[in-house]
């Protein structure tokens, strides 16, 4: 056996898993076939043992799945992954039902798979730290919990009460697996747990699982009570709400919570594999596999920070402007326990600025999960000032102040000086080019931006953004400072717009765009709904506030002229600026957009009645599976143009920028991987299909083409 090394000694006979070359155990086939090995001798070896031990040789105990070989099944593979599941489980439950004792020792994280092969165990024994995390993350994979996961978990927990472990992907560390009932003893360390193990195979010489006890019953019910029912029937609906019928996993695993309930236990792993198999093949756990897993652990592995660079632990971080980017920003950063000031044109400005902390602090304050004196610490980190004095010694200065290069010119000379020898400067702008704004700097070289998003203490993503003369020790900075704060950062080449809101703009404008073809706004916006993002383009244009689409768009009109161009505004531009000018909507701030929105906070907003009358083409056809494409594929299309430019230089960043900064939908992997997703050839014909019909948004050039091949993944 190469990744189980099996011993037998005084009657225990241990497992311990130790995958060669990998810092975690997997279920790989070389496992599989390992189990069923150590399996085999255990049976041929049973009057000699008297308990079984499950450990591990690595750091943690299991990891689950292997990811990459499930990247390379094909729809064609279901039976063979049927197959291997349920042979697996086969062993498990051999090992259950020998009558012998066996005890899982978790060392450490035990997580999908790893928390499947750690219920095999009669009894699990664990480290009482809460750094250790279990559970089953499969759903956010695009999977299920398809070895024992899903049957085990509901017979533990109940029905319901399994839900957020399963439906959720909501994981525990050990203390909260003990008051589940999940996890059975606490050690205070990995030495302990041997010890822990042997005395209560001692102590339970004929073991078995809850379920095969004559008098079972699973916890609160099966779907026969009445109550029970009564929740499940609604449950679908509750689920299709949250999925709009994109994500099959979800789906799967519900269906064999419930269906396995209601059969015997062997038979309810049977259902349970058939789901897992049927899911792990689909396009949709491809790709989320994909992002989800290599590009996210790719981003947060550094791959895209630049090499040899000393790592920056920042100290202290100056912030210009107190407005919402720049309180959210010092709200960020207090909450990791980095000194910040707060800078604005008043001290009145500042203050405001940083009892935005106060607001999304004191809710937690309320319901006990924040103590009043983390919050006065929390506090105590942010110095509210109207003093560029105060900005001495700061490690970084990040401007965040109203889109004007003028504004944020002057800003850059009066407080540059004030940075800490090695010090490096940031400004927080959204669509500005970098290099444009780094010549009010004294040391381009050490000019970045870092481009928040709103708002700032829910938003994970970070966009990073070299200029033509930052160098790589800032670029790394940078990026040491995004992750300090437990955020996600992507790293992009400058441009106009970058990559975020330049994508991000041809999915809104693309919406306005139909708008003024003569679609009906409530089409449009179901489009969006429909195809995966979170609201449709209209809503989203009116959040952002039009204004600010249209003061950028007068911004690069005048950047063109400046440079003896003109620029060409699309269809959407034009319709917005209109909406602006025209009808003075400017958006949700102002109460006025596509939407109207009710002084009474409570009241829903509703679509401006007069864009029927001054948009819509009573007789217009239009198809749903059109609009919906247009909208994918525009940002798709974009993220290509971005990659063939060099804006962008990995798909992971196009795929987790897409995804966590413009909510490019999840179950297509974001916005590279759609493409991918989609097989290059028929995404070509399809946005061919477009461009005829929509115009020059979808028009894929050589260019463009190669650089989808050369970037395609391969595993």
């Amino acid at each position: 056996m190469k990744t189980i090394k099996y011993e037998l000694d005084n009657g225990i006979a241990t497992l311990t898993f130790d995958k060669p070359g990998s810092s975690v155990n997997t279920l790989c086939l070389q496992w599989q076939d390992d189990l069923s090995a150590a399996t085999a001798q255990i049976v041929r070896e049973r009057d000699a043992i008297r308990g079984i031990i499950l450990a591990s040789a690595k750091s943690s105990f299991f990891a689950g799945a292997d990811l990459k070989a499930l990247m390379r099944l094909k729809p064609s593979d279901a039976s063979a992954m049927f197959a291997e599941i349920e042979r697996m489980k086969k062993n498990y439950r051999t090992l259950e039902t020998l009558g012998k004792p066996v005890v899982s020792c978790l060392n450490g994280a035990a997580l999908g798979g790893g928390w499947e092969v750690a219920l095999v165990g009669h009894y699990r024994v664990a480290v009482d730290d809460s750094k250790i995390q279990f559970g089953l993350p499969e759903i956010t994979l695009g999977l299920i919990p398809g070895a024992s996961g899903i049957t085990k978990m509901t017979r533990l927990l109940g029905l319901m009460r399994a839900q957020p472990y399963i439906l959720e992907s909501k994981l525990f560390n050990p203390r909260e697996a003990l008051a589940l009932g999940l996890v059975h003893e606490l050690v205070p360390d990995a030495s302990h747990l041997r010890a822990s193990a042997l005395a209560w195979i001692a102590a339970n010489p004929r073991a078995q699982q809850p379920w095969d006890a004559r008098d079972y019953k699973i916890p609160g019910g099966t779907p026969a009570n009445p109550k029970i029912a009564a929740a499940l029937s609604v449950a679908p609906a509750m689920l299709k709400k949250s999925t709009r019928g994109l994500y099959p996993a979800p789906e799967a695993a519900l269906a064999a919570m419930v269906e396995g309930a209601q059969v015997d236990f062997d038979t309810a792993l049977r259902i349970e594999s058939r789901y897992l198999a049927s899911v792990a093949v689909s396009p949709v756990a491809k790709a989320m596999i994909n992002t989800f897993f290599f590009n996210l652990n790719a981003i947060k592995s550094g791959q895209s920070r630049p090499k040899g660079m000393a790592r920056f632990k920042p100290q202290k971080v100056g912030i210009l402007g107190a407005g919402m980017m720049g309180a959210g920003i010092a709200y960020a950063q207090a909450s990791k326990g980095i000194a910040t000031v707060l800078k604005d044109v008043s001290q009145d400005k500042a203050e405001v600025g940083k009892a935005y902390s106060i607001k999304v602090t004191q809710p937690r304050v309320n319901k006990g999960r924040m103590s009043a004196e983390d919050q006065a610490t929390l506090l105590s980190r942010i110095t509210a000032t109207d003093k560029a004095a105060d900005l001495a010694s700061c490690d970084l200065i990040i401007e965040a102040v109203f889109e004007s290069r003028d504004l944020k010119a002057q800003v850059t000379r009066e407080a540059e000086p004030l940075l800490a020898p090695g010090g490096f400067f940031a400004s927080n702008t959204s669509t500005l080019p970098i290099s444009g704004l780094a010549k009010a700097s004294a040391h381009p070289e050490k000019f970045i931006g870092i481009h928040f998003f709103s708002p700032v203490d829910k938003m994970k993503l970070v966009e990073i953004i070299r200029g033509q003369q930052t160098d790589d020790e800032t670029v790394a900075r940078a990026f040491d400072y995004v992750q300090a704060l437990g955020k996600i950062p992507i790293v992009v080449n400058d441009s106009r717009g970058f990559y975020t809101s330049r994508t991000f703009g041809s999915f809104v404008m693309e919406g306005a765009a139909m708008l003024g073809e003569g679609i009906p706004a409530a089409v449009i916006e179901n489009a969006g709904i429909q195809c995966g993002m979170p609201v449709g383009p209209l809503a989203v244009l009116d959040e952002t506030a039009l204004s600010l689409g249209v003061h950028v768009l007068d911004q690069t009109r005048a950047d063109f002229n400046a440079e003896g161009r003109t620029y060409i505004a699309t269809p959407g531009e034009l319709l917005m600026e209109r909406m602006v000018k025209e009808f003075n909507r400017q958006g949700r701030a102002a109460g006025a957009g596509f939407y109207d929105y009710p002084a009474d906070k409570c009241a829903k907003k509703t679509l401006w009645p007069q864009l029927k009358p001054l948009f819509e083409k009573p007789g217009i056809a239009w198809d749903i599976t059109d609009l919906k494409d247009r909208l994918l594929y525009r940002q798709a299309v974009e993220t290509a143009r971005c990659l063939s430019e060099g804006v962008l230089t990995a798909v992971h960043d196009a795929n987790i920028g897409s995804i966590f900064g413009i909510g490019f939908p999840a179950w297509t992997g974001g916005a590279m991987q759609f493409i991918y997703g989609m097989g290059m050839n028929a995404f070509v014909q399809r946005a061919d299909q477009l461009a005829t019909r929509f115009g020059p948004g979808f028009v894929l050039n050589d260019k463009v083409k190669a650089a989808i091949r050369q970037h395609q993944p391969v595993y």
